[in-house]
């Protein structure tokens, strides 16, 4: 026994010297190896990828950061290239489209797939349904479009799909009712339309349903109702309608419905209390109507309700709640149509920490504020914008020791100089309140981090101890009659945690030291003079730079490529800045440039051909001398293009290839000197003004969108007007007026349905008015005015109930003015200077000959009308009567019996 004992130590000595000494075994397969290294080729910027970075030829892959394998097989099992989304982070994503055939999809055994955050712009591959091992998948933010490719279906062991935030514009395919195993489903943002299909409700594991964001339609699938281990529905920001979805009512496990911001209707069940596990419920945007039901208050469980935004009319009836709820925190009521005083009986629900009740209407009636004293629980308090006569004393706040959330803009505040709020309070906002002095209690909240004193009338000098607040990070004080800052010029720079500053529309005349801290700095509308200084580029993080409606002049710096976080908005319109837009203000980051009236000159530089991202491109007057820029048409998300009032020359059709700009929505290129025909094909491919689908490319909602507002000057009507954000989705422009253009209006004009404004005047136009102009049913502003445009004004435009306003002056038009109720409202001066045009509203009247002429028309299509119609009656006939013999003559041959059994088979 002792020898064999002896032997097996001597074996386990040996192999162990034997492992040692052999060379270090890779877990890692050769195949799976070259398919990550052939992967990484497939993208540029890779090198800076903090993952990919660490990834060595000569090293075990499978030890590589974001790779996990088989301990058994060496097969890739779990690849996570995600995007770390940190501006602190200086990392770059991979970028470039991801192949039909890369070599990710030879990764066969791959169960869990992480790309999110990267630019991989372009279709996702049908491919993507060969990895049929996958149980996760998160593709977030990676900037997809087109379709989702129905081989997702072929991916029967997914759990967990995740493509929110990408541009996909398409309808959901059914295909999705295939993941029999699916328990949680994120599509949100995906510029997804049409109705949710009905095989969604096959997904009978399925916990969270998320498809914020998009624009789905009509009712929810009554299969939904099968989801019967949903916990977590959320279906805000869409476009679904109908009554309250009752078949929610059988969904007893859900904690969390989101219908916010859709188009539902009606009043809610009085049996809300069925939704026993509910915790948050938000119903805010929407047109729900009448009393709120009294069972929503008797779920033990909710947390959260969100009522705000809708039609609800009659007081909240908590006085008839025998026993409030004890978990609700959260109650927002706001902006409905309650008609007197806020409810005493709120006082029952002694266990709230978040209140808003702002635009309460009051009917200008004096609200008793006393009632909020006895909330000791309440943090946050929204009481903006009630419509009330009372004058609120800041002071009775004093006693919510727990407050750390105010909101209190809009009313009319008395703010005495002895205040002082024992209270952290954390986030203030006190905006248009009619404060003339800086509060001074602001000075003890040290815990402040969020204040708002916006719209206000307070003057002289933002005071010094502000930028002492430890942890202070927005501060707006826009809309004032500040004239400058105490202390040091170097007093702001000091405050090392500010990330946004806005201290536009005031008087300063001098542009502080900025903290490098700072993302985004607004300063439109002051007395800011000069050059601006390359110390604006000090804060390496920059994202967003608003100088406009300033005096500033000289060049634009040339230091912006310090700027780390790269700048996403930049915009400088109406100073007096000269010189080019030089190459180094242009990040590739770029979402909105806005260089508006200034006085620079040059060509328009083509590295913004690498602003993958720019929805937003205004350089209208300036000095810019250069050809039409063809290859803007490559920005796939470009929505605004102005280029109004500048020297731009030569033609607008790139010759050989279509000009297709499928996500513009305004164009403007009036007043330069463009030149040439336009091909009837024109705007074939611009598929955001021909198309009722939203086409918007939608976005992570970032601060830049948040905290500055862009504008842009269009003439709708014959008048300047100024669009703001909000309305670029509804107003679909195109303006190519004052220019030297010629040849027929392009036939496909007809198919930009979705059009509010044309302007093609005062260019060369020749040939006739298109009737297919009557397709553009949501048209309001016509102006076709001093071109060289002959025949009749086609009578279908009549037909255009939207038109509110048109122009064919200085024209070569004849003939009578169609008869409509939109046409014959227009000011005589609509069809000015036409010789030959005759008929109301026209002084000149038209004579026989055009009446003669009319009426021939309309005989000869009468004529050919009725011809047509003898023809199809002939046509019928001959088949009817061969038809009817050959019947006979089968009946003559059969017995009726036979006859009578074929009749009862139809029947």
């Amino acid at each position: 026994m002792k020898i064999v004992w002896r032997l097996c130590l001597i074996f386990s000595l040996f192999n162990s010297v034997f492992v040692f000494a052999s060379p270090v075994r890779h877990l890692c397969r050769p195949d799976q190896r070259d398919a990550l290294r052939e992967f990484k080729s497939e993208f540029i910027e890779v090198q800076f990828n903090t993952k990919i970075a660490t990834w060595r030829n000569n090293s075990d892959c499978c030890s590589w950061d974001g790779i996990s394998c088989d301990n058994n097989t060496g097969m890739v099992i779990d690849l996570d290239l995600s995007f770390n989304f940190d501006f602190m982070d200086s990392s770059v994503s991979l970028s470039g489209p991801l192949r039909y055939n890369s070599s990710l999809f030879r990764l066969q055994h791959l169960q869990s797939l992480n790309l999110s955050w990267n630019n991989l712009d372009g279709v996702l591959p049908d491919s993507i349904g060969n990895l049929k091992y996958l149980r996760v998948l998160s593709l977030f933010g990676c900037f997809f479009v087109g379709k989702i490719p129905s081989s997702l279906g072929n991916l029967s062991y997914l759990t967990d799909l995740d493509l929110s935030f990408n541009n996909f514009n398409s309808e959901l395919p059914d295909s999705i009712g295939n993941f029999k195993y699916m328990k949680v489903l994120s599509l949100r943002g995906c510029n997804l339309f049409g109705k949710i299909p009905s095989s969604i409700g096959n997904l009978s594991y399925l916990t969270e349903l998320d498809l914020y964001y998009n624009g789905f339609t009509g009712e929810l699938p009554d299969s939904m109702g099968n989801l019967n281990r949903l916990t977590t529905l959320t279906l805000n920001n869409n476009k679904l309608s109908g009554n309250f979805p009752f078949l929610l009512l059988n969904l007893s496990s859900l904690t969390r419905i989101d219908l916010s911001s859709n188009q539902f209707q009606g009043m809610l069940p009085s049996n809300m209390s069925s939704l026993s596990n509910l915790e948050d419920f938000d119903i805010s945007g929407n047109s729900f109507r009448g009393p709120i039901p009294s069972s929503l208050f008797m779920i033990p469980s909710l947390i959260k309700l969100v009522l705000e935004r809708n039609h609800f009319s009659s007081p909240l009836e908590i006085g008839n709640i025998t026993s409030s709820p004890s978990k609700l925190e959260e109650l927002f009521l706001g902006e409905n149509n309650f008609n007197g005083p806020i409810p005493g009986s709120i006082l029952k629900l002694v266990g709230l920490r978040n209140l808003g009740l702002s635009f309460w209407n009051t009917g200008k009636g004096v609200v008793d504020f006393n009632i909020f004293l006895h909330l000791k629980s309440l943090v946050a308090l929204d009481l903006s914008y009630l419509n009330t006569s009372s004058m609120v004393d800041l002071s009775i706040f004093s006693h919510l020791m727990s407050l750390e959330r105010l909101y209190l803009s809009g009313n009319n505040l008395e703010i005495r100089s002895s205040l002082h709020l024992p209270s952290p309070i954390r986030l203030l906002t006190l905006s248009s309140c009619n404060i003339s002095e800086f509060p001074k209690f602001i000075q003890n909240q040290t815990g402040l981090v969020y204040l708002d004193i916006s719209t206000n009338r307070i003057g002289g000098q933002v005071p010094e101890w502000l930028w002492r607040l430890p942890r202070l990070w927005y501060v707006n004080v826009s809309g004032n009659s500040f004239s400058g800052f105490e202390g040091s010029a170097d007093a702001i720079q000091k405050s090392e945690d500010l990330f946004v500053l806005d201290i536009s529309s005031n008087k300063f005349r001098d542009l502080p030291l900025l903290p490098k801290s700072l993302l985004y700095f607004l300063g439109s509308e002051n007395g800011f003079s000069g050059e601006i200084p390359m110390a604006i580029c000090e804060p390496v993080y920059l994202d967003t730079l608003v100088l406009s409606n300033n005096n500033f002049s000289g060049s634009i710096p040339r230091c912006f490529e310090n700027v780390d976080a790269s700048i996403s908005v930049l915009h400088l319109h109406n100073n007096s800045l000269s010189g080019i837009l030089p190459e180094e203000s242009i990040s590739v980051y770029l979402t909105s440039l806005n260089v508006g009236g200034n006085k620079l000159s040059g060509e328009l530089p083509k590295s913004l051909i690498n602003c993958t991202r720019l929805e937003f491109l205004n350089v209208e007057d300036n000095n810019f001398n250069d050809t039409f820029p063809f290859w803007l048409r490559f920005l796939p998300e470009l929505q605004i293009l102005v280029l109004r009032s500048n020297e731009f020359h030569g033609p607008i059709s790139y010759p050989g290839d279509s000009l297709s700009f499928p996500n513009l929505r305004i164009f403007d290129i009036s007043d330069n000197r463009f030149t040439g025909t336009l091909p009837s094909d024109y705007f074939a491919g611009w598929s955001a003004l021909s198309s009722s689908v939203n086409n918007l490319p939608i976005r992570l909602e970032v601060p830049s969108t948040f905290y500055y507002h862009r504008s842009v000057a269009l003439t709708n009507k014959g008048l300047k007007m100024e669009l703001v954000w909000s309305g670029f989705k509804i107003y679909k422009t195109i303006d190519i007026s004052g220019n030297r253009l010629q040849g027929d209006i392009p036939e496909s004009i007809g198919l930009l349905k979705e059009l509010i404004v044309l302007n093609m005047s005062n260019n060369v136009f020749t040939g006739h008015i298109l009737p297919s102009l009557a397709n553009l049913s949501n048209l309001q502003s016509l102006d076709l005015s001093q071109n060289r445009l002959s025949g009749r004004i086609p009578p279908e435009l009549g037909k255009l109930t939207f038109l509110a306003w048109m122009n064919f002056s200085y024209n070569m038009l004849e003939g009578p003015i169609p008869q409509g109720t939109q046409i014959q409202s227009q000011n005589i001066s609509s069809f000015a200077e036409n010789p030959g045009l005759c008929g109301d509203p026209l002084q000149e009247t038209c004579g026989k000959e055009e009446e003669a002429t009319e009426q021939e028309e309309d005989e000869k299509k009468e004529e050919e009308d009725e011809a047509l119609s003898w023809i199809a009656a002939a046509i019928g006939y001959v088949p009817g009567v061969f038809c009817g013999l050959t019947f006979g003559h089968i009946l003559a041959s059969y017995k009726p019996d036979w006859f009578l059994r074929i009749f009862r088979s139809f029947s």
